[in-house]
């Protein structure tokens, strides 16, 4: 999923889309540790779209904020 695909989720999206990339990740890691992981360049990218999805998710809480404080 692109950064600009990821701005357009609502809120409630996010935290779903987080969870099932970090379900998807530790089931990954345990494929790793058996020795069977067929994709291992997925580890990486899910890792980043996580990261990505988390500062996408804060930019816009402090966007929110910033603006609550401007308005006061």
């Amino acid at each position: 999923m692109k950064p600009s695909e990821m701005r357009e989720l609502g809120a409630d999206k996010f935290a779903s889309e987080i969870e099932s990339r970090k379900k998807e990740l530790m089931e990954l890691r345990f494929q790793a540790a058996m020795g069977n992981l067929e994709k291992p360049h997925r580890v990486t990218q899910l890792r980043r779209e996580v990261a990505q999805l988390n500062t996408i998710r804060h930019e816009q809480a402090q966007a929110v904020h910033s603006g609550q404080g401007e308005q006061a």
